[in-house]
């Protein structure tokens, strides 16, 4: 498996909109865009920074996989994700290596990225992405 870059941070927020304040007036980091995504039940803001991005996650519905992160953690960092070369070759490798994997086929996450999560029992506690994005 080929990892490129840590392709962004995901982090759990109840609201984009404040949170964008604190990174964009705070910080001086700008949004490329908000999207929502219907199949995860999330609305994403990107924030780049360098060859990586900040992920801000916002739940649509209260059963969706951030809602139930953040009522269980609160605010914070949700996920860690890498940029691979190739998806399926990459969760192939993983899951000869007998790594629990929480997608072990992709599917489409924000900005059109190929995504699949390694379960964080494999990962010593951390929700770990791959995505692959066509450049």
């Amino acid at each position: 498996m080929k990892t490129k870059v840590v392709d962004h941070i995901g982090i759990a927020v109840h609201s984009i909109d404040e949170a964008l304040s604190f990174w964009q007036n705070t910080l001086g980091i700008e949004c490329t865009g908000v999207e929502e995504v219907a199949e995860q039940r999330v609305k994403t803001a990107f924030l780049p920074v360098g060859d990586t991005e900040i992920e801000l996650l916002e739940a649509t519905s209260e059963d969706s996989p951030v809602a139930k992160f953040i009522e269980k953690k609160g605010e914070g960092i949700h996920h860690l994700a890498l940029r691979v070369d190739d998806l399926e070759a990459a969760l192939a490798e993983l899951k000869e290596k007998g790594i629990r994997l929480i997608d072990e086929t992709p599917r489409y996450g924000a900005g059109g990225a190929r995504i699949a999560f390694v379960h964080p029992k494999a990962t010593g506690g951390i929700l770990l992405e791959l995505s692959e994005r066509k450049e």
